[in-house]
This record gives C-alpha cells, structure tokens and sequence, in this order.
C-alpha cells in the first residue's frame, strides 16, 4: 500500500476527531474567503470612488463665494503663476456674471418662487434704505420701490470640456456646435430652457451689455438652473462686463489625487492673501475612510483566519504523530524512508484540509455578502458621524457642495457594496487549504524525522 493511499485512509481512522477537525478548519477557511472576497470588493471600490471624486483644487478671490462677500478678481498673471507649480497639470478660468432686466432683453425662465420673493423683499429693503434722504421729500423722507426681476447668469470658461469649472453635471448639446475656447467673438451657447422661455433657436441674437450675442448653440446643462444659464467665450465676457484680464474662479487639477496637498500649499504660498484655496483632498479621505476601514479589517482577519487554520491542523497532526509513534517506528524499522512516512502524513493533512475547504467554500460563499454589509454598515455610521462635525460655512462653496453630494454617494456606495461571488472561489478556497496544510505539516513532518525505530520500540 503506497503513503498517498494510506495517509487517505488513515484521514478517516477516528471519525470523531475527522469530523471535528474538518468543521472547526472550514470555518477558518470560509473566514479567509469571505475577508478575500471582501478585501478584493472594497479595493475596486476605492479606486473607483478616487476616480469619481477626482484631484482638483479650487482657487478664488479672498471673501468672494459666488456673487456675495467682496474682494478683488484674481487675474490672468496669477492663473499663469498657478500654472507653473510643480504637480499642476491642468488650470480652467472661469468668470460669471449676473444680467439684469436693464442689462439685457431676455427674460429668465426661473419663476421667483419663495425663495426668490425673499430675495425681493431684502433687495427692496435695502433699496429704500440706501436711496432715502431728508431732502427728496417734502417730509424729509422717501421711498424708492425697487423692482425685482430674477437675474441671468452668465458664465465663461477657458475650458468648456470642463463642466466642473461651469459647476454643470453636463453640457450636451442639442443643437448647433460649441465655441472655440480661445474664442473673443459676441456669441453664446444657451441653456435649453432660457432659450425656449425666449424663442431662440441656433443663429438667433439677443442683446446684452448693449451688444447684439449671436446663438451657436443650444445645450442641456442636466437640470433647471444649468438650463438656465448664458455660456460664453472667456475673452468675450471680460471685455463686454468690464473685467478685461479678471477671473472669479480658477479649477487647478492635479497630476494625481496624491499631490493635492503640495499644490495646495504651493498655491497658497504663492497667492497668499488673495486668494481662498479649497481642494477636494479633505472630501475623498472622507468618502474613502469606511472603505480604508473595511480593507484594514479584512486584510488582518485574512491573515487571521489563515494562521488560525494552521495552528489548528499543526496542533491536530502533533497529536496524530505522537499517538502513532509507535506506527512510525515501525514502518522506519522495516525501512521507509523519512520521505514516505512525512509524505504519508502530509497527504492525511491534506485530505483532511482540502474536505475542510469543500465545506468552507459553501459557507464563505453563503456568508461574503452578509458579512460585508455589516462591516460597511458599521464602517459608514462611524464615518457620517465624524463627518457632521466641520465647518458648516465652508460648505458654501461649489466644491463643497459638489463634494457633499460625492460623499454622500460614496456613503451610499459603501452601504450598497456587493461582492461577485464567482468560480474563482473555488481556487482561492484550494489555494488557503494548501497554504495551511503546509504550514501545519511543517513542525510535525520535523519530529517525524527526529523518530528512531529503536528508541521507540524499546519504549513498548
């Protein structure tokens, strides 16, 4: 009878100790996959969520956000020394710009609502209080109405394939052709529902900054507010609204998600004082801290579960060598070698791991999903907690709101994340019964060959 065949047998010789072993490794083995399995997921979760959030840096006037606050525009000389640090690979300008009913002859289609009464009301407030004077008035008192129509926004890019710097989810358009960016000319791509609230099609005019805007194109920003919009060459704004060589915002994107701190720190020693520098480092280590958690936890129960599987098969075939020393002895004695009686042994491991792993793939594919809802549900309450606790002004600012949404989808991400269980489970559940049935063998293959028939038969 050769050793592969008799370590075979002797796997089932106590069926008993067969049996528990086979359940209490499976369970280590179901472990292993279920953290691979969960490691893998998480990893191309990671990659994906850094993809998504992307690596900008956003620059703006000091005390400007958007139309409120106050400040000087950046300029071009500075957007050129940004363009010059080390890491920058990409700068977008852009500038914006509100149109009044006196400014132009296009009628908004946003409808004031609530929130647009409101902004009336202040308006006309402090309109009255501003234009009152004791002398325009037989009283000594008077009161201007202020009339409130919603404002236009125009916007202008260096970039326009760079809808982060327009703030737009998209700018597709539907009909006619984008500008050049380098562009100086009166013309305008219109947002869909201004140009439908004004009858507007591709070639039309309208007038602004009393001058005649030619129509090129007609596009869909992806909701009410982009389709709302004015986009136009950047040149062609900063001359029209009297800011030649000024820019209100500069989105700087970095070679890699890595470097944004040292672009950071170099714009802000750079511009100094006048500028705000925002980037989106602080919102992917938010969105990607669960996720950092989840891996840590599953690389180190990975590691766990094996060596727990190695320690149980080596303590189990210490006790099988020392309850057959007897055996060994003999088979020594009438001359097998040390390699067929450690080959005996190590096919008896083995059987016995490779049983473990049939029932170990069965539970770990049961139980991958599961357990990795609960370790991103566990992960995601303890990052949302953090993650409430800022600086709630800041928050004002495009990025942050963009980055808001990002981490909440992020959140959203973790929450929902999804192992593919497939036939490679198989493999990695073979592979983890190999790797413990070597390194459990190790130490008791070791005192296999330390065994001497004589000293051995003596002691019987």
């Amino acid at each position: 009878m050769g050793s592969i065949s008799r370590g075979f047998m002797n796997a089932f010789r106590n069926n008993i100790r067969t049996l528990s072993v086979v359940l209490i490794l499976s369970v280590s083995i179901a472990m292993s996959l279920v953290m691979y399995e969960s490691l893998k997921t998480v990893q191309a979760k990671i990659a994906d969520v850094k993809s998504s959030i992307g690596n900008y840096v956003t620059v703006s006037p000091a005390g400007i956000r958007g139309f409120e606050g106050g400040g000087n525009l950046l300029t071009q000389d500075n957007v050129a020394k940004i363009s010059q640090i080390s890491g920058v690979s990409k700068t977008v300008s852009t500038l914006t710009d509100h149109l009044q009913s006196t400014t132009t002859n296009l009628v908004t289609p946003v409808e004031a609502g609530n929130f647009g009464r409101r902004q009336q009301q202040n308006s006309s407030s402090s309109s009255s209080n501003t234009s009152s004077s004791p002398d325009n008035s037989a009283g000594g008192q008077s009161s201007q109405t202020h009339s409130f129509s919603m404002p236009i926004m125009v916007s202008a890019t260096s970039d326009l394939s760079s809808t982060q710097s327009l703030n737009m989810s998209q700018l597709n358009i539907t009909s006619g052709e984008k500008f050049a960016n380098d562009s100086s000319e009166n013309i305008a791509l219109l947002g869909t529902d201004i140009a439908s609230k004004n009858n507007l099609a591709v070639g039309g005019t309208f007038t602004a900054y009393s001058q005649t805007i030619k129509v090129v194109g007609i596009f869909d920003g992806g909701n009410t507010f982009s389709n709302a919009l004015i986009v136009m060459p950047l040149a062609s704004l900063q001359t029209l609204s009297g800011q030649t060589g000024q820019i209100n915002s500069v989105l700087v994107q970095t070679t890699s998600i890595d470097t944004m701190p040292q672009v950071s720190a170099a714009i802000k020693t750079e511009l100094g004082s006048t500028a705000d520098v925002t980037s989106s480092q602080d919102t992917s280590n938010e969105a990607i801290t669960p996720l950092q958690n989840i891996k840590s936890i599953s690389t180190y129960a990975l590691f766990g579960s094996l060596i727990a599987g190695a320690i149980i098969l080596f303590l189990t075939m210490v006790m099988i060598v020392r309850e057959r020393r007897r055996e060994i002895g003999v088979l020594k004695a009438i001359g097998a070698s040390n390699f067929l009686v450690v080959s005996q042994f190590a096919v008896e491991s083995l059987v016995l791991t490779l049983m473990s792993a049939i029932v170990g793939i069965i539970i770990g594919t049961a139980l991958t999903n599961p357990i990795l809802k609960v370790m991103a549900t566990n992960s995601t309450s303890s990052a949302s907690t953090n993650s409430m606790v800022g600086n709630p002004g800041q928050t004002h600012t495009a990025m942050m709101r963009a980055g808001a949404g990002i981490i909440n989808g992020a959140g959203s991400a973790v929450r929902n994340l999804q192992a593919t269980v497939g036939w490679q489970i198989i493999l990695y559940g073979l592979l983890a019964a190999v790797v413990i049935a070597i390194f459990g063998s190790v130490i008791p293959s070791f005192i296999i060959s330390k065994v001497r028939p004589a000293e051995v038969l003596r002691s019987e």
